[in-house]
């Protein structure tokens, strides 16, 4: 490619790098992406993107921090707003919240600007360190630079900081704030905007916390105009916390208002059930729920149910899941579902069938990754039977070369 000069593609780089890094050779993967300019690629943004996701998620952040200052002037490099979340991600995982913010006020000196998923980090990072005020000016700086004209995906945001000032004690402050986000945020009608009766939230003289987050919920579901990518955000933010029941209620009221959920929504909730334990209720959904409400899966909503199904040592179960993916238009099996069903069989001792579904996988010319061999080994304990396997993946390479 090189020698040829032909143009290159920026997703080949971005996936020699992961591969590198599969391998464990960070130093060979930093290295081709300096060689970059010996090619005739035009971006070079996935590729630095990636690099630079791997370098913080190992810690490596002062050689991330160079390749950022040798490469974030480059024209090549077209958007480093991905790489600065990434990086103020890095600094709240290890409690540096005003480090994080640091790098937040110093985007726009570099002419970056944050987007929707800088704020959700930094408001879960700054909420997380009980850093409330400053919590809320970020709210505020929210509401005239990403929330001018209404956006109702950034509700989930908004959550961030309500839950976490009723979690502290601070219900008034909690009930004022949301007067401002339905106003100025959700850009909700005005019958929406009325003093809420918190007269319900109240036992004894005493708030309950947990009934004043409902109400706030409700209020932010039913406020902002209805749209789906609202819904959508809204749902997804509470399967991740593991509110199943909440979910469950904006998706209720995402199909009472005519909304249809996307498959985004429903691989949330079998996530969440299947981190509650609720391994058959996470097949329903894919078995009835979906077609009750006219969804069409896709792949990677199949893969988490036999993702869920192998982890449970039901992985016979789940081979007819992807016999499903085959004859579904546009929904084939990838090199996922396979690794996962393989993966699977070899750890509940299902040899026979591992390598049937094994050899399946090299026919589609899917190569399976090291991982997966190490467990058939052990699995087969055969070493003659592991040797005819890849042998015949060596050919079928040849073959398709």
């Amino acid at each position: 490619m090189r020698d040829d000069s032909c143009e290159c593609q920026d997703s080949v780089f971005a996936g020699a790098i992961r591969t590198y890094s599969k391998a464990g050779l960070l130093v060979e993967a930093i290295a081709l992406f300096k060689s970059l300019p010996q090619f005739n690629c035009m971006s070079w943004t996935e590729s630095f993107n990636t690099l630079w996701e791997i370098m913080v998620k190992e810690s490596k952040l002062e050689t991330a921090h160079l390749l950022f200052l040798e490469n974030y002037s480059s024209w090549e490099v077209k958007s480093r707003t991905q790489s600065l979340n990434l990086l103020i991600n890095a600094l709240c995982q290890l409690n540096r919240s005003e480090l994080a913010l640091n790098v937040f006020q110093e985007m726009y000196y570099q002419c970056c600007n944050p987007d929707r998923e800088t704020y959700r980090i930094l408001m879960r990072c700054l909420c997380q360190d009980g850093r409330l005020n400053e919590a809320t000016h970020l709210l505020n700086s929210m509401f005239w630079r990403i929330s001018q004209k209404g956006s109702s995906g950034d509700v989930a945001i908004y959550r961030i900081l309500l839950d976490s000032l009723c979690d502290n004690g601070e219900v008034e402050e909690a009930v004022n704030i949301l007067g401002k986000v339905l106003r100025k945020g959700l850009k909700a009608p005005k019958r929406y905007c009325k003093h809420l009766d918190l007269s319900e939230c109240y036992s004894g003289g005493r708030v309950d916390i947990t009934s004043m987050k409902i109400l706030i919920n409700e209020a932010l579901i039913r406020g902002g105009v209805p749209n789906t990518d609202g819904y959508r955000t809204m749902a997804i933010d509470l399967y991740s916390e593991g509110k199943i029941n909440g979910g469950d209620k904006v998706l209720s009221e995402m199909q009472d208002r005519g909304f249809r959920p996307s498959p985004l929504v429903f691989e949330a909730k079998v996530a969440a059930l299947y981190r509650d334990g609720r391994v058959d209720d996470a097949v329903a959904v894919l078995e009835r729920e979906m077609v009750e409400k006219n969804c069409v899966p896709s792949v990677k909503l199949y893969n988490a149910v036999i993702k869920g199904l192998s982890e449970g040592q039901k992985s016979m179960f789940a081979i007819r899941y992807l016999e499903w993916m085959s004859r579904q238009i546009g929904c084939g099996p990838d090199h996922e579902t396979y690794t996962l069903l393989v993966d699977g069989l070899c750890n509940e001792g299902s040899s026979y069938k591992a390598i049937m579904w094994l050899e399946e996988m090299i026919s589609k010319i899917k190569i399976p990754e090291l991982s997966t061999w190490n467990s058939l080994v052990s699995s087969v304990g055969s070493e003659s039977v592991c040797t005819r396997i890849f042998s015949g993946t060596l050919k079928l390479l040849v073959d398709s070369s």
